[in-house]
């Protein structure tokens, strides 16, 4: 089966972006929202930590979340307007109950955050890097299926 994919240029919202939904944990793409340094204070929208409670990662607690963690961590970078940031989150949502204990999951704002979204190189989102001893391991741009986020998980962890 192949993947679509989508690309969206983000200096701001447009009613011309689709609003997307995730249906079943089958759901293949490759869709991400282009950051933009520009705007983004002017951005009106709905918070996705409404949805969970994952703790946000900030510049000052960067270090110590997710450098300095004996566990591996989960990063979940995103802006909250992004509407394939919203899949990734609900995708990464199922997923995490499952990992409790063996993985810690963090999420960084990069409108909020672009310190922490520069040094790595954050130049889309959805973007989710794994962590593992302080050191990046893996990481998956745009929105993808459960199951492959899963099994980059578990590449993860089984090094």
């Amino acid at each position: 089966m192949a993947a679509s994919s989508a690309y969206f240029l983000v200096t701001r919202p447009s009613p011309s972006i689709p609003q997307f939904t995730l249906q079943s944990s089958s759901f293949t793409s490759h869709a991400f929202c282009f950051r933009s340094p520009k705007n983004r204070s002017r951005l009106p929208v709905l918070s996705m930590r409404q949805e969970t409670k994952v703790s946000e990662v900030t510049t000052q607690s960067w270090n110590t979340s997710v450098l300095k963690s004996e566990t591996p961590v989960l990063v979940e970078f995103y802006t909250n307007w992004c509407g394939p940031c919203q899949m990734v989150h609900q995708v990464i949502d199922e997923i995490a109950t499952d990992y409790g204990g063996k993985l810690k999951r963090v999420v960084v704002n990069v409108d909020q955050e672009p310190q922490v979204a520069e040094q790595y190189d954050v130049k889309a989102v959805p973007i989710v890097i794994l962590f593992k001893n302080g050191e990046k391991r893996e990481s998956v741009v745009g929105s993808m299926s459960k199951e492959f986020f899963i099994a980059t998980i578990e590449r993860v962890l089984a090094t």
